[in-house]
């Protein structure tokens, strides 16, 4: 049975439309996205549907058609049945959470225990084999519930858990982090290994971007939390001091990155840098775009630019704000807590422009590049392209707000953020923290993230004003994007991809309402998707058929 109904009709007769709406949404999750293809039927999940036909997404490459089932695109999927449970009492939900973490576990991972799913990797549901084979393991901004995955199969989460820092680091001594693991990798000494204190941006065979970064440093904290592992949570604190002792010494502005991809072949001097010349085999893409004319701060790791800040500032700082939570009255926690505070008040000090609402284009030592084109071709663009502002976002929004939140209300980055809610239309929040809000009940603001970031200030202040400004946003959501019974930004988009933020931030919301906010599983921005093979035209995405609609 597909199940849907009007918002507005049920509102005035039940006590939480918000509660109705994530529940109709599960409900359809489990009659229509379960696996009931090929020869043997799993208690995996297709990753979306066409709300017309039901059918479950399909790609196809070349001649060839999958079902596209990845739990790492499925992590919200996984909060929304936990936190349904929770709020409902109805264990239906969580018991198919479970399911589905056992089914993966029981026959989807390698022989070190590593998962196949992430951004190369899913299970085909007609065959029940992993796709693409060969390709490597990542996740990146993905933040696995891996509490729940733990309260499931704790054995088999630690040996996850051990695989991917086997499978992700190349030199322990110096934290090569690279984005890619490599499955079926032969286990190593773990934790045991030496570490050198290497200075920032040593060359390496590795890429450390903080998206994937990020992902390690929760896993090994995870294990810490969960399993009492005290050898992972010092590696795990290592790897983010990587990132903080990278940041410039007089901004205290970055870093995506630490260290320089090693050159093996050398670009040519002049000339468009396209095509293989972009690929990291040439050292440093920034440095050979940019460094004739900007010098030795013209690094991939000191780029503030574009929507990789959506990472540095955002994505990355709310899970490890999340952490140093958890982690409350530890020198990790500290650790955590301070340089995350740090660097988002460097960054919204020296970039935000509260009159323009965006962030100015920066290298990290400051170099305002507003204005500025582009002096040659290369990885970043084309010459002659303007180095381009970077307007605020729900992520780091969520950030900032998450940080005042912790902080107990830093002053410095109160007016920040305070600018940021005038701006994207949410009213004021108080001149100063803890002052009276003059908000605007009146938003037509349906943004999931952005009603974490509300709640994040009412967790804080407990006015409540920032309540009722959530439960408008709620009825935005509802209105704006709850069509056929799942959440999709428009109704006449073609598929309803399953691991959306807003079931799980309305579920934040009804537990505010219910006096339990932590009752239920918060979002922490995680998301997922799948690249294909190489192929004439670009490297396909999942996420494209997200985007399609009927004609």
């Amino acid at each position: 049975m597909f199940i849907s109904f009007d918002v507005k009709a049920q509102a005035s007769t039940k006590s939480s439309p918000y509660l109705d709406a994530v529940k109709t949404f599960a409900d359809n999750v489990l009659t229509q996205g379960k696996d009931t293809y090929g020869d043997v039927h799993s208690s995996l999940f297709v990753d979306g549907i066409n709300v017309r036909t039901r059918e479950p997404v399909r790609w196809g490459y070349d001649d060839q058609s999958w079902i596209i089932s990845n739990f790492g695109s499925q992590q919200n999927l996984m909060r929304t049945l936990v936190g349904l449970s929770e709020l409902t009492g109805d264990k239906a939900y969580r018991k198919a959470g479970e399911a589905a973490v056992k089914e993966m576990f029981a026959n989807h991972s390698d022989e070190t225990g590593l998962l196949y799913w992430g951004g190369h990797q899913f299970v085909d549901l007609e065959t029940m084999e992993n796709q693409f084979k060969g390709r490597p393991h990542e996740l990146k901004n993905n933040y696995p519930f891996y509490e729940f995955m733990w309260e499931v199969d704790s054995a088999a989460t630690r040996k996850m858990l051990h695989a991917m820092w086997n499978a992700h680091i190349l030199e322990w001594e110096k934290l090569d982090l690279n984005r890619h693991g490599e499955y079926d990798l032969e286990m190593g000494p773990l934790w045991e290994h030496k570490f050198h204190h290497p200075k920032p941006f040593f060359e390496g065979e590795g890429l450390t971007f903080i998206n994937a970064g990020t992902d390690m440093i929760q896993s090994a904290l995870s294990l810490y939390l969960l399993g009492g592992e005290d050898k992972a949570k010092t590696w795990g604190i290592r790897l983010y001091k990587q990132y903080v002792q990278a940041r410039h010494p007089n901004t205290g502005l970055g870093v995506y990155q630490y260290s320089q991809p090693k050159r093996h072949e050398m670009p040519p001097a002049e000339g468009p840098l396209t095509g293989e010349l972009t690929f990291s085999r040439y050292g440093d893409r920034a440095a050979n775009q940019f460094g004739e004319v900007y010098g030795d701060v013209a690094l991939e790791g000191n780029v503030l630019w574009g929507g990789r800040m959506e990472t540095l500032y955002g994505r990355s700082p709310v899970m490890l704000l999340y952490l140093a939570e958890k982690l409350e009255g530890t020198e990790a926690g500290d650790y955590l807590l301070n340089h995350s505070l740090e660097g988002l008040i460097a960054y919204t000090q020296q970039a935000y422009v509260p009159e323009e609402n965006h962030f100015k284009p920066m290298w990290a030592d400051g170099t305002d590049l507003t204005g500025k084109l582009m002096p040659r071709t290369g990885y970043y663009g084309k010459k002659g392209t303007p180095f381009r502002a970077f307007e605020p976002t729900g992520p780091v929004i969520l950030a900032a707000a998450k940080a005042v939140r912790l902080s107990g209300g830093n002053s410095a980055l109160w007016q920040k953020v305070r600018h940021m809610f005038i701006n994207e239309g949410l009213g004021d929040p108080g001149v100063e923290y803890g002052e009276q809000p003059d908000l605007n009940m009146g938003t037509e603001v349906s943004n999931a993230t952005l009603l974490a970031a509300v709640l994040e200030l009412h967790k804080s202040l407990d006015e409540p004003s920032f309540l009722e400004l959530a439960e408008r946003i709620g009825d935005n959501i509802l209105s704006v994007k709850f069509h056929h019974g799942f959440f999709m930004d428009t109704a006449n988009h073609k598929y309803a991809k399953f691991d959306r933020p807003e079931p799980v931030v309305l579920l934040m919301l009804e537990a505010a309402r219910q006096g339990k906010p932590d009752i239920v599983p918060p979002y922490l921005t995680g998301y997922g998707s799948t690249d294909g093979e190489p192929e004439k035209g670009g490297r396909p995405t999942d996420e494209t058929f997200y985007e399609e609609t009927f004609k």
